[in-house]
């Protein structure tokens, strides 16, 4: 199975990329208009909810938080939300993002999406998806303007 990650300096300190990432305002831009809800703590629980299948509210992406340090790491468990896969639980994938301090005002995000269950049906958009997030979480962090993708 094939992992992704992928690199993107932001003209940003490491705690505005960490708010971007995990903020509403942030995931509304870059995650298709869904919202980060839950526990961001070690053994937490997460939903990305948004508009989509089932209204307003369908969870997207769920899963566990594995590691969560403010400005410097999170790192999530990933499974397609209900709506999309009767099987949902038995796919899954980590989702890790990585910020350092690359300069004054510079944040050095190194994104992996890796720890693919066997079959998962999303793998396979991995590569073209996220480096479309990844730019516009990019653009908007540093122009208050995400790119426009397409869900």
């Amino acid at each position: 199975m094939q992992d992704f990650e992928m690199t993107v300096y932001i003209a940003a300190d490491p705690m505005t990329v960490w708010d971007a990432i995990t903020g509403d305002e942030g995931n509304r831009a870059v995650m298709f208009g869904s919202v980060l809800r839950g526990d961001l703590v070690p053994g937490g629980h997460y939903e990305y909810i948004g508009p989509g299948e089932a209204g307003d509210e369908t969870v997207h992406v769920y899963g566990d938080v594995l590691q969560a340090e403010p400005g410097a790491v999170l790192q999530l468990t990933e499974h397609p939300g209900p709506v999309y896969r009767e099987n949902h639980a038995e796919l899954m994938s980590r989702m890790t993002w990585r910020l350092e301090q690359a300069g004054a005002g510079l944040t050095k995000l190194t994104f992996t999406n890796d720890g693919w269950s066997e079959g998962h049906p999303s793998q396979a958009e991995t590569a073209e998806t996220w480096p479309m997030v990844l730019s516009s979480l990019k653009s908007w962090v540093e122009t208050g303007e995400a790119i426009p993708v397409s869900a």
